[in-house]
């Protein structure tokens, strides 16, 4: 399984498109607020891991656990609190590092076919919309992709005649399956097996896997640093194993609109609709690299192999696909789930954009991509600051609201439920209140704030109305101080 390694350097452009790209990314995670549901729910439940320093189980409610996902996403956004406190900034960086290993990775692993393979796979992979969005967001999905890359990438290390670093590989192909234990679940080993099972059959290296990889050793590490978490937590919260591994591995992932999700709904979506969400994911590459291709096409220019063989084309095919073809079975799905997949997909198309024939063109279409995915992403920060978005999204303006006109004692309450976000940015203080009646039924000793929205307010009997008074209004929401005639 050798290679050709060619000497091909990036040019100082893409370079500084990259930078300007990082730059950007960072700078924009502290300028929105954390978002309901999925990011400022992760935050409330890492946010509660801290409070409680209970590393084992995360924590949903203060009564109520959260089996939906392992701990290694709440660990790593806990991290975030600890080094930069409970803000924007502390929540989402830990996953723009994670993005940034999954970078590092790809550049290694393209890196010894050349430098300029390297950068390129480095800018297709930055430049995809959904890597971009999900650098930056406080999900789990980037944990796994770290998990799945590593893997893919140490697998095919180990497997190289020419590599002298075969241990060092099959290490980091361990690492990669405990971080995808750990982040998401067993659906990290059907997404990594799966591929490297179908390559290892296809090209006939069954023989050569078994002789040049200690699967046994490699098993048993992987196993005793992921298991004993497993373990502690169904010690810890009894049911927690029934519920992971039969709802949200089987019943989430067959049974479309699945409605035994403990912690919101399943996101029921057509059969077959990753494709279309694969096709938003990698914008805006498909366009530039269409238009790369005429070009190419009309100068008459043919492809080259690039120096790669035994089978390496194939293998980044089945990395790239598998994610996607897999959950074409799901009834349950989010853009999120292709993320896997864009290592793979952006190191085989940088196969073909650093050929050697391929001449300054198809450097600057990457170019132009990454400075489009910039762009892209200032637009759409500016876009959520100034529509409306983010009062419509979170709840910390009403929380701040709250926080510079509460008097000494006054609760918080939200009308229904406690939005994830009115939690995290309220330390956990803010209460449910199931209904206004219960501000008669049981009066508070003292005025309370109440959050709610205005089609509820509206519906108040005119004589209860008559009791509450507006502090602050934002978007749909507004906050209301009441007194009852005792305390007026």
């Amino acid at each position: 399984m050798n290679t050709q390694r060619t000497d091909a350097t990036p040019s100082r452009m893409l370079l500084w498109a990259l930078a300007v790209f990082v730059l950007a990314r960072l700078v924009t995670l502290v300028f929105y607020p954390l978002m309901d549901t999925s990011e400022a729910r992760y935050a409330d439940i890492a946010r509660r891991m801290v409070e409680r320093s209970d590393w084992i189980t995360p924590w949903f409610t203060d009564d109520q656990p959260f089996w939906g996902k392992p701990p290694l996403s709440f660990w790593a956004t806990a991290l975030g609190f600890k080094l930069f406190g409970l803000n924007e900034f502390g929540a989402r960086v830990p996953q723009l590092i994670l993005a940034a290993a999954v970078g590092a990775a790809v550049w290694f692993h393209a890196r010894y076919h050349s430098s300029r393979a390297a950068w390129h796979a480095l800018a297709l992979l930055s430049g995809c919309i959904l890597f971009m969005v999900s650098a930056g967001a406080v999900i789990t999905d980037m944990a796994l992709a770290l998990g799945t890359t590593l893997v893919m990438v140490g697998f095919w290390g180990a497997m190289r005649d020419d590599d002298p670093h075969g241990r060092r590989s099959q290490l980091i192909m361990a690492l990669g399956f405990i971080i995808g234990l750990l982040a998401k679940g067993p659906v990290a080993l059907v997404l990594c097996c799966v591929p490297i099972g179908a390559w290892l059959l296809w090209y006939r290296r069954l023989h050569m896997a078994w002789r040049r990889i200690a699967w046994l050793r490699g098993t048993l590490l992987v196993l005793v640093v992921s298991l004993p978490w497993y373990m502690m937590a169904e010690h810890r919260t009894p049911g927690f194993l029934n519920y992971f591994l039969v709802g949200e591995h089987w019943h989430r992932f067959v049974t479309a609109g699945w409605t035994g999700d403990k912690y919101g709904s399943a996101h029921a979506f057509t059969r077959g609709g990753i494709w279309y969400f694969a096709l938003v994911a990698v914008l805006p590459w498909p366009l530039l690299l269409t238009l790369l291709a005429v070009i190419r096409r009309r100068q008459g220019g043919r492809p080259a192999s690039g120096g790669m063989s035994d089978g390496y084309h194939g293998y980044l095919l089945l990395w790239g696909l598998w994610p996607c073809v897999f959950f074409t079975m799901s009834g349950n799905i989010l853009w999120t789930y292709v993320l896997p997949a864009l290592p793979a997909l952006a190191i085989l198309v940088a196969q073909w954009t650093s050929q050697p024939s391929m001449d300054k063109r198809a450097e600057w279409i990457l170019v132009a991509g990454v400075w489009v995915s910039t762009a892209m992403l200032i637009v759409w920060v500016g876009w959520i600051l100034n529509s409306g978005y983010t009062t419509e999204k979170s709840a910390k303006s009403l929380v701040m609201d709250y926080r510079a006109q509460a008097q000494p004692g006054e609760p918080l309450l939200f009308l229904g439920e406690v939005p994830f976000s009115g939690s995290f940015y309220s330390d956990g203080r803010a209460q449910r209140l199931a209904d206004l009646t219960e501000l008669i039924t049981k009066p508070p000793a003292t005025s309370v704030l109440v959050v709610m929205s205005l089609d509820e307010l509206y519906a108040i009997p005119q004589e209860m109305r008559d009791q509450f008074r507006e502090v602050a209004r934002r978007g749909h929401r507004v906050l209301m101080r009441w007194r009852s005639d005792a305390v007026s």
